[in-house]
């Protein structure tokens, strides 16, 4: 499989440029099927020589001219197919670009290997201290980078995938499938310049001898338990004015996995926590404006699945929480609006679902509360997983009560690869139309 490295600096023109040579062997091959047909296979076709011997070397002779037309066949397909790994190859590093871009852009950086970091480099003095004490900054940062770490990851499979395509049509195309022809081991003459259709009878070949195509992969981790505070500020380089943090953790768990098969993906993550803890912050910069306060004492756990098949999907979560909390929250920015306040005691559990097309996404949330308590919230922004997120909820309860809930994400990275899909689409049905007109003609 082509490494990130390898996928981003190959000069891929050498397969239009291989593809020119196979036409021009293909070109040499037609001048040789006229010399044969002229100057051998002509011979026993004339009247000057006659006979059974003539019969037997006119079957013979033929085999060998349909020999040279099979040849042009294969090697005109092989120039087909390079072609066609070339645009395939383009597309999918334009894909890879695009995201490295904006992981760029999302404060990352990302190396020649294809490894994602977050960029301390641009951070001030301020940023690298609160980096470093406040736990759900750095929490937030782990989530962003391993949420853009597998966006490159997963274009750096597609183009391992298309490049083991290619590798199933390039030895597909030179074997001879007709046993009738009168070679055993000759030029294809049903050779075929398109990919997908190698790659398709190689699955259906595949799918006599597997009953299940499911990849899976997964991971978890724990730790626990843990104390521990922080406190900075004020800085005014930094445009923060005080912050401060405060922990004590009896536990922490989280696991995610998912199974994969061609376009169909199962994904699903949970998390559970123990323990107690408060924080506040507070600041102005040129980015906006920000504060915050929390406390939380008590236990939590969720967990989320999404289905998706192509650029269509499903999404749902569940979560459960128990103790008691308080917070206030209010923000205004370049990336969005956010503004929420809560308080309550006693326990809550909620579910979520939604559903998603080409990126855009939309569903509903609900929450049954047992306790005194109360919240409200809303949203408008680019969360650290990448998407626009908009949303609000509310709830109220005096021994028993809920929230209600709506939220709307947009993920830009998914809408572009959607749409270069729809292109890619629209593309080749023009092209088999085009073909279809010039066979007519």
């Amino acid at each position: 499989m082509p490494t990130y490295h390898e996928i981003m600096t190959t000069d891929l023109s050498t397969l239009t440029t291989a593809a020119g040579r196979w036409d021009g062997m293909a070109k040499e091959f037609h001048k040789q099927e006229i010399a044969y047909k002229r100057d051998v296979h002509g011979i026993s076709m004339g009247q000057t020589w006659t006979g059974l011997s003539a019969d037997a070397a006119n079957r013979r002779f033929a085999i060998t001219l349909k020999e040279f037309q099979n040849a042009q066949v294969e090697v005109k397909a092989v120039a087909s197919l390079l072609r066609d790994a070339h645009a395939q190859f383009t597309d999918l590093r334009k894909k890879l670009e695009s995201a490295r871009a904006d992981a760029v852009v999302a404060g990352m950086a990302v190396s020649d290997e294809g490894v994602v970091s977050y960029d301390t480099a641009k951070l001030s003095d301020g940023e690298r201290t609160a980096l470093h004490h406040d736990l759900d900054y750095q929490q937030s940062v782990r989530t962003a980078i391993a949420s853009w770490q597998k966006r490159i990851d997963r274009l750096v499979k597609d183009v391992g995938e298309a490049d083991t395509g290619v590798e199933i049509a390039l030895k597909a195309v030179v074997i001879d499938s007709n046993i009738k022809d009168g070679t055993l081991n000759g030029f294809n003459g049903q050779a075929q310049g398109d990919i997908e259709k190698y790659e398709a009878a190689a699955a259906k070949k595949d799918a006599r001898t597997k009953t299940d195509g499911w990849v899976s992969e997964g991971e978890a981790e724990a730790s626990g338990p843990g104390v521990g505070t922080s406190a900075t500020g004020p800085d005014a380089a930094a445009g923060k004015l005080a912050e401060a943090e405060a922990h004590a953790d009896l536990g922490r768990a989280s696991a995610e996995g998912s199974l994969t098969n061609g376009p169909m993906k199962l994904a699903g993550e949970a998390e559970a926590y123990v323990g107690a803890k408060a924080s506040a912050a507070g600041g102005i910069t040129n980015e906006g404006v920000k504060g915050e306060a929390a406390a939380f004492a008590g236990a939590e756990a969720s967990a989320k699945g999404t289905a998706d098949a192509g650029p269509v999907g499903v999404y749902g979560r569940a979560e459960t929480k128990a103790g008691a909390e308080a917070g206030i929250n209010a923000g205004a920015g370049l990336e969005g609006l956010q503004a929420g306040a809560e308080a309550f005691a006693g326990a809550k559990a909620g579910v979520a679902g939604g559903a998603d097309i080409g990126g855009i996404g939309a569903g509903a949330t609900a929450e049954g509360w047992a306790g005194i308590g109360a919240e409200a919230e809303a949203t408008f922004g680019k969360g650290t997983d990448g998407k626009w997120h908009i949303g609000a909820k509310t709830g109220v309860a005096v021994g028993l009560g809920g929230e209600v809930g709506f939220e709307v994400t947009v993920d830009p990275g998914k809408i572009a690869d959607t749409a270069s899909d729809a292109a890619d689409a629209v593309g080749d049905a023009a092209g088999a139309v085009g073909d279809a007109i010039g066979s007519v003609f």
